[in-house]
Parts: C-alpha cells; structure tokens; sequence
C-alpha cells in the first residue's frame, strides 16, 4: 500500500476511504447536466467508463458520431452505468473494448487546427 494509510492519519478525520481512486467530491446534479446537455446537442452518443486510477476517479466519456468527446467523474463504474442508462445511450468498458478511432482522429484533427 505504501507509506501512508489511507484511512486518514488525522483524528477525527471521518472520510469514507476509497479503493478506487482518490478521495473527491462530485457533484452528480452537475456531472448529469454537462452530459444530457452533451446528448441532446449531439448524435450518436455512447458512454465509456474509464477505471479509477491513483490519481482521479472513475470517469464516464461520452462520445458523438463524429468523435467529439467529453469526460466527467461519476465515483464508480456502478454509477457511470446508471448514468449512461439514466441518459439513454449505449454504455461499454473502456478495458474491454478500447476507444473508438473517431475519437482520436477527432483529438487529432482539433490539435492540427490550434497548431
């Protein structure tokens, strides 16, 4: 595990500990209106939950038709599903399936044109 402990070496300190990433308050209100505002503006959206790694949360990125994409922290894999079938889209394990290549040739072609 390391050095520290993550139950908080702080008295008093009453932080739920986490295993899945670091510890991170997220407003869920505002993650889900970024992502239905995401949907309704575009087509053929679909949802990919991202893992949690030492340093950020579990994420949800959503991407469109044409590979524009947007990403916010949902918490937990279970909530990135609720979220995406709360929104209606097609939602796929990013460790199971990868990104789609519309995805990066979208980042591409954005990096080209601030170039």
């Amino acid at each position: 595990m390391g050095w520290f402990s993550r139950r908080g070496s702080r008295k008093g300190d009453e932080r739920p500990t986490r295993s899945d990433g670091p510890q991170m308050e997220i407003d869920r209100k505002a993650v889900e209106q970024h992502l239905r505002s995401f949907v309704d503006s575009r087509l053929g959206v679909e949802a990919y939950v991202e893992p949690a790694t030492s340093v950020s949360p579990t994420t949800i990125v959503l991407i469109a038709w044409d590979g524009e994409w947007t990403r916010r922290a949902v918490g937990s894999p279970k909530e990135g599903l609720e979220i995406s079938q709360k929104l209606g889209v097609p939602v796929y394990d990013v460790n199971k399936t990868g990104y789609p290549n519309r995805m990066r040739e979208w980042s591409k072609r954005r990096r080209q044109g601030d170039a």
